[in-house]
């Protein structure tokens, strides 16, 4: 996408908690003589040999992504089950799917209205211009520093389907996030390979570690996943949890197939998979964060 389609197509909101104000006060602290002092300074260097290990550790990224499944339902009983879902995960990055903003309803957008809760940075992509009274498309939440974001639309031209790439600041490391939600029928997968095959030469050739991660619509195994299956890419759910690898991310309340849809990819060669779990899958009542479950994860940056 050029400039001028991204800033007419996406925005971005640069948010973050306030930090709190903290009060110092003087306190007297006891006197050393010098014996003490040569000992308390010889003692130094042996204390970076016992810390030196995890400062060539790389650093830890934890991730979600959800279907937010637009307005439908019971959305002002869903949106705090899915904040509560998306605070207990505590993820440096949150991917979000179907996400709606529309004036005739009065519905602000929902990502920003997420983001603004949970005190995050987000970026929303979507293919209805910036300005129109509805948009639906997909967002980037992030407590990271943001280097850049960019979009892709994907085929077919005429449908909404987006990719979203956001870098981020991982301690010094430059991180690609990507974000999309690809053809939705079973049977699409024709449709999914071209989707996927777009979105590779759109990416290109990159400096920076990739995640990517959102609702893809195909479990891993499926042919046209071929580029997003190992070696290349490491599904953190299976990674971690080889027992979970079919566990369905949609929620078969709805009458939705059992099957895992939903996934967060890291590559390989740049990440060790620490944790994962499937979350957001607990109803109140009869009323469910959403008609998909989260899946929320970590994984360690390998050093250089």
């Amino acid at each position: 996408m050029t400039v001028a389609m991204i800033a007419a197509n996406s925005h971005v909101f640069l948010d973050s908690k306030p930090a709190s104000s903290q009060r110092f006060q003087s306190k007297k602290f006891p006197m050393f003589d010098r014996r003490q002092l040569m000992m308390a300074l010889t003692a130094v260097p042996f204390a970076g040999c016992a810390t030196g290990p995890s400062k060539t550790a790389g650093p830890v990224l934890s991730l979600a992504t959800l279907n937010i499944w637009h307005d439908r339902g019971d959305w002002p009983n869903r949106l705090p089950m899915i904040v509560d879902t998306l605070r207990a995960a505590d993820a440096d990055v949150i991917g979000l799917q179907e996400v709606l903003e529309d004036a005739a309803t009065g519905l602000p957008n929902q990502a920003a209205t997420i983001a603004q809760i949970l005190g995050y940075r987000h970026v929303f992509v979507s293919t209805d211009v910036d300005g129109s009274p509805r948009r639906y498309g997909n967002a980037i939440l992030t407590r990271l520093p943001i280097v850049e974001h960019d979009w892709e639309k994907l085929e077919p031209l005429d449908d909404y389907r987006t990719a979203l790439r956001v870098r981020v600041k991982v301690g010094d490391r430059p991180v690609d996030i990507v974000n999309t939600h690809l053809h939705h029928t079973p049977e699409g997968g024709a449709i999914r390979d071209r989707q996927i095959a777009r979105l590779f030469a759109w990416l290109g050739e990159r400096d920076a570690p990739l995640v990517i991660l959102g609702d893809l619509n195909a479990a891993l195994t499926n042919p046209e996943m071929t580029l997003l299956q190992t070696p290349r890419f490491t599904s953190l759910l299976a990674g971690v949890h080889p027992d979970q690898a079919e566990r369905s991310t949609l929620n078969t309340a709805y009458g939705h197939r059992s099957d895992q849809i939903d996934h967060i990819l890291v590559e390989t060669a740049y990440f060790t998979p620490l944790s994962a779990s499937i979350s957001g899958d607990v109803p109140v009542g009869e009323t469910w964060p959403s008609d998909h479950f989260a899946v929320t994860g970590a994984a360690r940056v390998k050093p250089k």
